[in-house]
């Protein structure tokens, strides 16, 4: 299917067409996942696109996107730019004004990935929905993933992140969305702040871009909801919509009831009461499902089909998705939470790993790595987890990295399973250790490299295979 003509995709970067017009099926800047018929947009970054321009004509793209002459290529097949980061934004906002879709924008410290894969996947019952792929929500993300928008999308669902102040405001700004979601505020890329408060302040810059007449959507539950608040009122909406536990909230979780799997949630829906259940596990999922309903509502699309649907989420590879591998002990089951971590979303994972139920002589293993952009107190926040991995009975801790050595120096003798300073080294003693069911639950920050003992533990059931 056709998602650009290069006639179109000249006019909206402000470019010379190709000589001869042709469709594009899809916007691409790595050439490792691109498809025949893909725009190639050769970006600057930690390498330059413009390296493999030539393997993204020989690979079938039908143009690519550039800012010079590529030796080799014929100019037929190049449209040249002045910059293609400004050139992929334009297509971006191009997309955005020719689409009629109802648009929302997720941003937050914990949750917005899922909480843009769970709007993704309800509204998907309802509509024609496009979503950010992946994590694609920086200052090439964003724009990339508007370019690659159908036209006749219905809903469409971005996700925004940031490392620094300032950085949310452009990205909203091409987003333009009718609804803007900040899902939390919390102890993350403390690096680049002075205080969670100037975290909040970065946050609340989604509020900045919404349309005239949006709906701003904010956790009712954190300490910075009034901030976000003046933040979301400065934007002039025509409401703003709270969810959480606090009383007041519009979308209030009542009660909630937490198994190994799942969780069965009451709330009340601006007054209205409801139940549902969540095909995740854990609280974190149930206070996201009420801001997912709250999107959806404000989007025009029916929130109770969609509490109704809330079953059949699951949890996400890399944020918490379950596996059973086959070793040659015998069966263990894994969580997958490596993508990344902070103090919050690492309680969180821990206090799911405590509810579930290990096999008759299985033990609850948890293998964490170092969280990542803290700051000065990051020594702290590591050794604190000492006390939920305490409440929660976990059996066996396995750390990895130098700031989980605090925590390693914090715990309890009988907890200790391992440590070392990389991932590696730590897959190794985890994949000797860990036998018949036992349940292991994986998580670190994405730099951290804990995907390797992952997929470390994984090899132990294909080596049977």
């Amino acid at each position: 299917m056709s998602l650009w003509s290069l006639k179109d995709v000249a006019v909206a970067v402000g470019a010379k067409a190709p000589t001869a017009d042709g469709e594009v099926s899809g916007v691409s800047i790595d050439t490792r996942t691109l498809q025949t018929g893909d725009l190639f947009v050769a970006l600057k970054d930690v390498r330059d696109g413009h390296e493999f321009v030539a393997d993204a004509v020989a690979r079938g793209a039908a143009a690519a996107l550039v800012s010079r002459a590529v030796p080799g290529v014929s100019a037929e097949k190049l449209i040249k730019v002045e910059s293609t980061q400004a050139a992929l934004e334009a297509l971006g906002r191009a997309r955005r004004a020719a689409v009629s879709a109802r648009v929302a924008a997720v941003t937050g410290s914990v949750g917005k990935t899922s909480t843009k894969e769970a709007l993704r996947h309800l509204l998907g019952f309802q509509g024609r929905t496009h979503a950010s792929a992946a994590s694609y929500n920086n200052l090439w993300g964003v724009p990339l993933s508007l370019a690659r928008m159908p036209r006749d999308t219905q809903f469409g669902v971005f996700e925004i992140g940031m490392n620094h102040a300032g950085e949310i405001t452009p990205l909203t700004a091409q987003v333009r969305p009718h609804v803007a979601i900040v899902t939390m505020v919390a102890a993350v890329h403390l690096e680049n702040f002075a205080s969670v408060g100037e975290i909040a302040d970065a946050k609340g810059e989604i509020f900045s871009g919404l349309e005239q007449g949006g709906v701003a959507v904010i956790n009712a539950d954190l300490e910075w909801t009034g901030r976000l608040k003046a933040h979301a009122s400065e934007a002039r909406p025509s409401r703003i919509v709270t969810y959480g536990r606090a009383a007041g909230s519009d979308i209030r979780l009542m009660s909630l009831d937490l198994s190994e799997q799942s969780s069965n949630a009451y709330i009340e829906l601006f007054g209205k009461p409801l139940r549902y259940r969540i095909g995740a596990p854990g609280e974190h999922w149930a206070i996201n499902s009420l801001g997912v309903l709250a999107v959806i509502s404000a989007l025009g699309a029916d929130a109770e089909r969609a509490a109704g649907d809330m079953a059949s989420l699951s949890a996400l590879a890399g944020r918490g998705a379950r596996e059973t591998i086959e070793g040659s002990k015998g069966a263990f089951e894994l969580i997958d939470e490596s993508y990344n971590a902070n103090p919050l979303s690492m309680g969180a994972a821990i206090a799911t790993l405590g509810r579930a139920q290990p096999a008759l002589g299985g033990r609850r293993i948890a293998v964490l790595g170092d969280m990542l952009e803290l700051g000065p107190t990051a020594g702290e926040l590591h050794a604190g987890l000492a006390k939920p991995l305490a409440d929660e009975r976990i059996d066996v801790v396995f750390a990895s990295g130098p700031l989980m050595h605090h925590l390693w120096d914090a715990i309890a003798e009988g907890q200790r399973g391992g440590y070392a300073a990389t991932s590696a080294e730590i897959a190794e003693s985890v994949a000797q250790t860990v036998k018949a069911g036992d349940i292991v639950m994986i998580k670190g920050s994405y730099g951290s490299k804990m995907r390797v003992v992952v997929e470390a533990l994984r090899k132990l059931g294909r080596a049977e295979n």
